[in-house]
């Protein structure tokens, strides 16, 4: 609860509108790994005068096509629901034991009764109890500056008044969960450069689990090559 005659969240983002409006230049954050960008890296800002995100008013989607989450990453605002539905022939069991959200859906086709709440700040790391092969994720931000970096592993956070922020930034192959860094932002537009360690990809999960469960499932035998 807002405590009496503390500052409102409109008020804060009035006071940062005006003093972005009163100088500000943009920022651009360049995600790279030794030589090579690095795409996909969630980013946000936090610090005094920067906004909370807010949830959008319907549900976002994370769907599951051709036995794959789509899509695989997903960013919702804390305090969003997120919706399943089921667009395969055969059913999922959804679920997820990361702490920023513990869920699990039951076995189901097309699209569940409710969607899911997530006001947890954090990654959610998405599974399917059937197949072992599918993996999402799902960022929950807390900011309303936010940005995933692109091909060339640039991610623009538009424009920030001077002062010192917080960056938290998060990519699946980042070992150890979301990573900070201090942002130093001058009058000046300027580009910050972070290298990121990624670990390697990993291997592929359940493949021979993943086939066996989907012939019991299907009610029948397929052919092996």
């Amino acid at each position: 609860m807002q405590a009496r005659g503390g500052p409102r969240p409109w008020m804060l983002a009035l006071a940062f509108l005006a003093a972005t409006a009163a100088g500000a230049a943009e920022q651009t954050v360049l995600f790279r790994n030794a030589d090579a960008p690095v795409a996909q890296v969630v980013v946000e800002v936090l610090g005094d005068g920067i906004p909370p995100a807010r949830p959008a008013p319907v549900p976002a989607v994370m769907d599951q096509v051709n036995l794959a989450f789509v899509p695989r990453q997903l960013v919702v605002a804390r305090g969003s629901r997120v919706s399943f539905p089921n667009s395969d022939a055969t059913r999922h069991q959804v679920y997820s034991f990361s702490p920023a959200k513990r869920f699990e859906l039951p076995l189901y086709s097309g699209t569940p009764p409710e969607p899911v709440l997530f006001d947890t700040a954090g990654v959610v790391t998405l599974g399917c109890n059937i197949h072992d092969a599918m993996i999402g994720f799902i960022v929950v931000v807390e900011s309303s500056r936010w940005a995933v970096s692109d091909a060339e592993g640039r991610a623009s956070l538009g424009a920030l008044p001077a002062g010192e922020y917080r960056l938290r930034f998060w990519h699946e192959r980042i070992a150890g969960g979301p990573q900070t860094r201090v942002l130093a932002v001058s009058d000046e537009a300027k580009t910050h450069l972070i290298e990121v360690p990624l670990e390697p990809p990993p291997p592929p999960r359940g493949s021979e689990r993943l086939r066996a469960l989907q012939d019991r499932l299907r009610g029948g035998t397929r052919e092996r090559d």
